[in-house]
């Protein structure tokens, strides 16, 4: 009984974190990773597969939210989500065991710096690629008090569920596209002038970016019921934000690799 009491506790711990953690869900980390790896050299996609064992940059965009079940990876458990007020990093908001952004940069810097075994570089290049995506989906940049906007209930549609699995999921599934197709369409509107716009700001400005669409995130009737109404409002922000990820993870595995 002791041991099924522990088990039950974990398990309650672990669905608690997942409810906060899933940014973007599959689809969103597979655009993302597919829009990266599109804009990246050859030679550079080659590299990073290599290290990825001959995986893809999109396949590998979920390993990070299938590790929670593993307790080796339990120090990544807070790496998924940054808390803000104002789109100001303030490192006494974050968790204790750390938060989204500062991840990004250490990974980041740690890759670029090398000397790591193929185990060690294979999992940090993989955290890489899903923080960054993370960090652009808004409710992952989130505001103290709602938990990244699970406490935030609603019914979209007919169902029952939170605005932060509605900004994971539930928007882009409205489209019923596979993520190759969704991927391909978002790619059509990538130029220069939008890769110039991306790449120029730091992940400081990431985070400002999304703060920027919090009155459009939160704009919820009172009856908390949202539909075709919210999604013609705010799902173009969704496919701007799945954009801008996967210019910004090819610039940084073209900084890292190329």
């Amino acid at each position: 009984m002791k041991n099924l009491k522990s088990l039950s506790l974990t398990l309650v711990f672990v669905v608690g974190l997942y409810a906060q953690a899933s940014a973007w869900g599959a689809l969103g980390h597979y655009v993302i990773g597919q829009l990266a790896e599109w804009q990246m050299k050859p030679v550079t996609v080659q590299r990073v597969e290599a290290i990825l064992q001959q995986q893809s940059i999109s396949g590998v965009g979920v390993w990070m939210d299938n590790i929670r079940s593993d307790e080796r990876y339990a120090y990544t458990y807070t790496w998924h989500w940054v808390t803000t007020v104002d789109g100001t990093y303030d490192p006494s908001l974050q968790e204790e065991a750390g938060d989204a952004y500062e991840a990004f940069l250490r990974i980041k810097d740690i890759l670029k710096k090398g000397g790591l075994s193929a185990e060690e570089e294979r999992d940090y290049l993989r955290m890489l690629i899903h923080i960054t995506g993370d960090l652009h989906q808004p409710f992952h940049v989130g505001k103290p008090g709602d938990r990244g906007g699970n406490d935030v209930k609603v019914k979209f549609f007919n169902k029952d569920t939170n605005i932060h699995a509605v900004w994971d999921s539930d928007l882009i599934a409205t489209k019923q596209m596979s993520y190759s197709e969704m991927a391909k369409e978002l790619y059509k509107r990538v130029d220069s002038e939008m890769v110039r716009k991306y790449t120029a700001g730091t992940p400081a400005d990431w985070l400002k970016e999304n703060v920027a669409l919090r009155p459009f995130m939160y704009d919820i009737p009172e009856d908390g019921r949202i539909g075709y109404p919210y999604i013609y409002k705010y799902y173009h922000h969704v496919e701007e934000r799945l954009i801008a990820a996967g210019i910004r993870l090819a610039q940084a595995l073209e900084e890292i690799y190329g």
